[in-house]
């Protein structure tokens, strides 16, 4: 098992944006020196759900400062980005860093983002296999040309290509964020693992898993491809010595960010979203991960990895807001979890 954490940005009440992006990288950077797998960035636009607007820039800025952990993101968001660019990107995160970097791509949402970036409502609505397919080629192939609905362009030759220094791989993993049938069959057409949130339970995660495994063998993936996708599993984690108190300190802090944070965002058509109880979705996350006594968090995370088939996870451990009790809890999750799992 494979257990990283999941970085957010969170901007909790009566926080500054600088102080949660300090948060951000030193949870990072903790999580190498607690010798967790990897650390997975969040991106998003204008609201204090997350202050991170750039995932692959913030991965940059980590990948420089850490010299073990995979940085990935997750995720940046394709219908706000052009896939080219994006691609660069990941190629130059994923040669400089010596292979480091992995690349979790999602369609995001209805947001006003799509407004300002100027790519409008039809690339979130229809645009996304289109962006995945042109990425996933910028990544894999030594020139590429588009003659799609979106994008259009000569064949142009990719500089760098991301596989000509690290020969023993393909280029950095591209991770997609499913949320839907329709995302599933999208990414196993592809071979490309799932990125599964933190709002599901083992239950659907499995079901998943299994659709698939069927969706990538009707694609013609081969049995050892299928069994050597690396899907992660989002989630949330926060040890104490009593689970009362664990699920105590989210339960004081995330509400209020939730709350704030998911108020902010705008659809950019007017349509109305509804958004989660901010209680009543804590208190969700906290029976669905690793919340509670090391032992507890030991057993949730090899129950979760035994019933879906999942082995990697990216667990926010972020959740009470609190720098200090930040770091604390990254050092726990390496010193008193991460030993007792398979």
């Amino acid at each position: 098992m494979r257990v990283g954490s999941f970085v957010l940005a969170a901007q909790f009440p009566g926080q500054g944006q600088g102080e949660a992006l300090h948060r951000a990288v030193r949870s990072a950077e903790v999580a190498e020196e607690a010798g967790l797998d990897s650390v997975w960035l969040a991106e998003h636009h204008f609201v204090p759900y997350g202050t991170c607007p750039s995932a692959v820039t913030l991965a940059a800025l980590l990948l420089g400062r850490t010299r073990r952990i995979r940085v990935g993101t997750a995720v940046s968001v394709l219908p706000t980005s052009h896939p080219v660019t994006l691609g660069e990107q990941a190629a130059l995160l994923h040669l400089t860093s010596g292979g480091r970097f992995s690349l979790g791509v999602g369609r995001g949402g209805p947001w006003v983002d799509l407004e300002v970036f100027g790519s409008g409502l039809e690339a979130y609505e229809k645009g996304f296999p289109e962006s995945l397919d042109l990425l996933v080629r910028w990544l894999r192939e030594p020139s590429v040309g588009a003659d799609g609905e979106r994008y259009r362009f000569r064949e142009v030759p990719v500089v760098p290509r991301p596989s000509e220094e690290l020969t023993e791989t393909e280029g950095p993993e591209v991770v997609v964020a499913c949320t839907s049938p329709a995302s599933v069959r999208l990414a196993a057409e592809r071979g490309l693992a799932m990125l599964l949130g933190m709002h599901i339970g083992d239950e659907e995660k499995a079901e998943m898993v299994g659709l698939w495994r069927q969706h990538a063998r009707a694609a013609g993936r081969s049995e050892d491809e299928i069994r050597a996708a690396g899907h992660v599993s989002a989630g949330v984690c926060q040890i104490a010595d009593r689970r009362a108190d664990a699920a105590e300190t989210l339960l004081k802090a995330m509400p209020g960010w939730l709350k704030q944070g998911l108020d902010a965002h705008v659809t950019v058509d007017g349509r109305v979203r509804s958004m989660r109880d901010p209680v009543a979705y804590t208190e969700l996350l906290c029976g669905l991960h690793p919340v509670g006594t090391p032992r507890l968090c030991v057993d949730r995370l090899a129950a979760t990895s035994e019933r879906t088939g999942i082995a990697r996870f990216a667990l926010l451990v972020e959740g009470s807001g609190d720098l200090a009790a930040t770091e604390e809890n990254v050092r726990r999750l390496g010193a008193e979890v991460l030993p007792h799992l398979p």
